[in-house]
């Protein structure tokens, strides 16, 4: 999955800042099921829709609303519910993947929250709940967006002590963990460490080498070259009597009682699809879930992609491949989607001048589609996420991921435009004067920060990652490009957004009535984020390691540099803070096409060793001094870098035959309680199937 963060809202808002009995699953020893009272309250669109739910560490979490539910037909409604239920089935198998002992430890932790009798004002209690919340929102024990290990405020003898008041057991390498310092990065991208090795994540057995995982793979091949597979997808690589095994994920392989669960509510899905397309594409997902066969993987791909007639769509299944250090295996997501038919029509304009921004695009003529097709943009609002995608969510999504389907077959993109309002209701600007630097640079932000974003967020997704083709010959860039694969080609979508931002032919298209300023405060934006307010993301000494936080980083850096003698953009020292100004917006506008240029080439030749020197010279260190001049600064707020959600419930009433009359849209009351409920609902996997 291409995805794009809410990086605008916060850097231009707070500078970057009740079920159907058949889904019940086996109830956690000592979860309690509060009832639906206690857990969800009734909630129609309104105006005053309370949207923050809690804030904890550096997190904030909200809530969203699904605007337009009640003008759905109710086998709309019963689809959207039965892809809710899909995805939620789904749910425990992102918590297996991203570390063998998370289930475990999840289980341990929710056993203690719900049964503990003690004093719950200590300020040792206040850090237990503090750090299963963190656990909660990261769907694990590293940090969703650094990769860290959480470190607890509270000590073993305390833990031990709420093990033995709760008589929960949590013993061994899964107790330890939780204070050592083993598997202290979930995603390790520096190759000195071992990129296998180095990693926590669950992908891979523990003593499986990266190199010993690419060789694997370079051995396959796929019956049509130009058709190549996804291998590795939807499986775990593990040494067997000192062989290299497949263990794929399907109903009768790894993970197989959850993915059970998923298909019975992808046949209810089938069974009230819209449209024969939407109904194929279904068969399809269920097919695969069920043989594990990644030529049916792409069957439905190119299935799903041709599917666009209808009100409601879906992302559901292994996709994204942030999460594996050498690109091969997708972690488990799902994003139930309702058409919003108002602003999808505003922002049709980008799907339908795709092929002139392709045209115009500052890359080599060799390496631009000489017809882009299939591409479809559409605002949606989200109904329900469950695995990658929740508590921590994207803006904008852009799918699929294969290559050779997106140049046959196009490719959809979808803002999120519930999740986008909501992060809007919910921000503040108070950061914004303290970074940016000047009133110049705040009066652009305030009047086009929100508008650039969206049209970045559209840019990035339709025609950013649209474009381009690579050469015959050359692999996938999982193959060719390696660990720097992902933050290549965010950082190759951000160029095309941020080159044409500043473009004319946006006023033309009536998307701005100033293409000039709308542009400078996206720059602005853009580079005062990656070279300062991003740091607040990490922590003091380390490297910057996410994909998304380096393709900013090497994106600004080298434009800075590029533009040094010229004076592009200047570095400005003022009462001891550090802020940078752009002198002319046009000469950097250039810089970006010239960067766009080269990061293409990099992509159509598969040229490793330049992807690696871009990003490993300019998208990895940090200058100490500034991270923590930008932490100083940032003390006096009181806003999370941070934020998520919680989904709304869809509650059915049904009638005495047991058929679905009614749904209705409730939210809940607090995180937590989303939480155990989901550990009560959707706990289909044994929590040592992880850890073999």
């Amino acid at each position: 999955m291409r995805k794009i963060f809410s990086i605008y809202l916060l850097a231009l808002v707070t500078v970057f800042t009740a079920c159907d009995a058949s889904s019940q699953g086996t109830d956690s020893p000592g979860i309690a099921a509060p009832p639906v009272s206690e857990t969800t309250t009734d909630t129609t669109e309104t105006d005053d829709f309370d949207y923050l739910v809690d804030e904890f560490a550096d997190i904030k979490i909200l809530r969203y609303q699904i605007p337009g539910w009640e003008d759905l037909s109710l086998k709309e409604q019963k689809l959207v519910y039965y892809l809710v239920e899909a995805g939620l089935a789904g749910r425990d198998i992102m918590w297996a993947q991203n570390y063998r002992h998370n289930l475990k430890i999840r289980n341990a932790l929710e056993n203690i929250y719900v049964n503990y009798q003690g004093d719950k004002t200590s300020a040792d209690w206040k850090e237990f709940e503090t750090y299963l919340k963190r656990v909660w929102f990261s769907n694990g024990i590293h940090h969703h967006y650094s990769n860290s290990k959480l470190k607890p405020g509270f000590s073993k003898d305390y833990l031990d002590t709420l093990l033995a008041d709760t008589n929960t057991e949590l013993s061994g390498e899964a107790y330890e963990v939780i204070f050592n310092d083993k598997d202290a990065k979930k995603v390790n991208l520096n190759e000195e460490e071992g990129l296998l090795l180095g990693s926590a994540v669950n992908f891979y057995g523990p003593d499986v080498t990266a190199a010993e995982a690419q060789a694997f793979y370079a051995k396959k091949e796929s019956p049509n070259p130009e058709k190549p597979l996804s291998f590795g997808l939807n499986s775990r690589l593990v040494k067997q009597n000192g062989e290299l095994v497949e263990q794929v994920y399907k109903a009768d392989g790894l993970y197989g009682d959850a993915i059970t669960e998923i298909i019975k509510w992808l046949e209810k899905a089938e069974g009230v699809a819209e449209n024969e397309k939407q109904a194929k594409a279904l068969r399809l997902l269920i097919d695969y879930y069920t043989t594990g066969d990644l030529q049916t993987w792409d069957d439905y791909n190119v299935a799903w992609v041709k599917a666009t007639e209808g009100n409601i769509d879906y992302i559901n299944s292994f996709i994204e491949v942030y999460n594996d250090p050498i690109g091969y295996r997708g972690s488990y997501e799902n994003i139930v989607q309702i058409k919003d038919f108002d602003m999808s029509k505003k922002m049709q304009v980008f799907e339908d001048n795709v092929q002139w921004f392709e045209d115009n695009a500052p890359i080599m003529d060799e390496h631009k589609k000489e017809e882009v097709v299939g591409v479809t943009y559409k605002t949606v609002v989200v109904a329900g996420e469950a695995g990658d995608a929740s508590p921590s969510t994207p803006i904008g999504v852009n799918l699929p991921n294969a290559n050779w389907i997106r140049k046959a077959h196009g490719s959809k993109s979808v803002s999120l435009g519930n999740i986008i309002e909501a992060y809007n209701q919910a921000g503040g600007p108070e950061k914004l004067h303290e970074f940016a630097h000047d009133e110049e640079e705040v009066r652009l932000a305030e009047k086009y920060g929100e508008l650039s974003g969206k049209l970045h967020t559209a840019l990035h997704e339709v025609v950013g990652h649209a474009s381009g083709q690579i050469n015959p010959g050359v692999g996938e860039t999982k193959e060719t490009l390696k660990s720097y694969a992902s933050t290549m080609e965010e950082g190759r979508a951000d160029l095309v957004g941020l080159y044409y931002l500043m473009d004319p032919k946006l006023e033309e298209l009536g998307q701005t009535d100033n293409a000039e300023e709308l542009g400078k405060a996206s720059y602005d934006g853009y580079i005062r984020n990656a070279m300062l307010v991003q740091l607040l993301r990490i922590e003091p000494g380390d490297d910057i390691e996410e994909s998304h936080m380096r393709n900013r980083k090497w994106v600004s850096a080298w434009a800075i540099e590029k533009g040094q003698e010229d004076g592009v953009i200047e570095k400005v020292t003022r009462d001891g803070k550090t802020y940078y100004d752009i002198k002319d917006y046009q000469k950097l506008r250039e810089i970006f096409g010239d960067l766009l240029r080269e990061t293409q080439r990099i992509k159509s030749e598969g040229d490793y060793e330049a992807a690696k020197n871009l990003v490993e010279n300019y998208g990895v260190k940090v200058d100490q001094n500034i991270h923590q001049e930008v932490n100083e600064r940032n003390e006096p707020f009181k806003s999370a870098p941070y934020s998520g959600f919680v989904n709304p419930v869809l509650v059915p009433s049904m009638d005495a035959s047991g058929e679905i009359t009614k749904i209705e849209v409730t939210q809940p009351e607090s995180f937590e309680a989303q939480m155990l409920e989901y550990a009560r609902k959707y706990n289909f996997l044994d929590e040592n199937e992880a850890a073999e």
